[in-house]
């Protein structure tokens, strides 16, 4: 089924692509935006995990640099029945994470060093364990390839705006490049909203069962959720077309870019997490009452609270 919706996902992309490439050229335009589609359609399919991790510069953690993690990530997997993931690290101070990979055989995960300051162990095995659920539920390639898109389209609409359209060949002129401008990342972000909302109630479920503590996750939810706003994400700013991969949106909202928050309300993921402890049988949970993570080194090392 993910295959599938893969499948339509780069369809509909295209498609939108081509559109554009139609406004901004014409015909012209359209086959040559046709020709780039094709060759991102392949480029992300085999790289676009790596571009990702690349853009919020993550570094790759092993059992020697992140002990603790490294650990925590390995028994959550055997947990799911999943491969190993790679495991990476990015210097950043706000609390979040995301997962990428075009299967489960060639997945990584990846979170802050923000995250790791600010959650305790079973919380940050929470968060671990959703990303493993997005890894075991085939997201994480439908989550990347849109990232890649996304980004694509908002580039391509910069571009015509650049060029004000082609008007000798059935190009669109000046009013029609701004119009696209507007519409056209719109049209991306109702194609991420679309393939994300129940995306992430079904990874905080099976995030839940994973780690066998849905309060956990809900506390770290809400914790994240807290932090996002009031902690710059300097990187995702940057690239708001890959806010969509994180478990809580990154941007600060400080910018039009926030027109890409494609993430259900938190209020509704705890209420969610609530009724699956119930379930469970699962205790409320005391943020304080579990020491945090620690043994965290690497090429950037510095001081990071309790993680090292």
């Amino acid at each position: 089924m993910n295959y599938m919706k893969t499948a339509i996902l780069l369809a509909g992309m295209t498609a939108l692509f081509m559109g554009i490439g139609a406004l901004i050229g014409g015909q012209q335009g359209m086959l040559i935006a046709l020709v780039i589609a094709a060759g991102m359609n392949l480029f992300s399919y085999w790289n676009s995990d790596k571009m990702v991790l690349s853009m919020h510069g993550a570094q790759e953690a092993d059992e020697q640099s992140a002990p603790e993690l490294f650990r925590m990530v390995r028994e959550l997997s055997q947990r799911a029945g999943l491969p190993m993931p790679k495991v990476y690290l990015m210097d950043n101070p706000q609390p979040n994470a995301f997962a990428t990979g075009r299967n489960p055989e060639n997945a990584a995960v990846a979170a802050t060093t923000g995250l790791l300051q600010m959650l305790n162990k079973d919380e940050v095995a929470g968060v671990m364990a959703h990303e493993l659920a997005h890894i075991k539920n085939r997201d994480t390639l439908i989550m990347t390839i849109t990232a890649t898109f996304a980004g694509a389209i908002s580039m391509l609409t910069n571009f015509g705006m650049m060029f004000g359209g082609n008007r000798n060949n059935n190009g669109i002129g000046m009013i029609g490049t701004i119009a696209m401008m507007i519409l056209a990342p719109l049209a991306a972000m109702v194609v991420q909203m679309a393939i994300s909302r129940t995306r992430e109630y079904a990874a905080d479920r099976m995030g839940a069962e994973i780690s066998g503590q849905p309060m956990a996750l809900a506390s770290a939810l809400n914790k994240i959720s807290g932090a996002a706003h009031a902690i710059e994400n300097l990187d995702a700013e940057r690239n708001p077309a890959t806010a969509h991969m994180f478990i809580i949106n990154p941007l600060s909202g400080a910018r039009m870019d926030n027109l890409f928050s494609t993430h259900p309300a938190v209020e509704n993921r705890i209420a969610q997490l609530q009724e699956i402890a119930g379930e469970m049988g699962d205790a409320p949970f005391a943020a304080s009452s579990t020491p945090r993570v620690s043994g965290v080194t690497g090429p950037k090392a510095r001081p990071r609270g309790p993680w090292g």
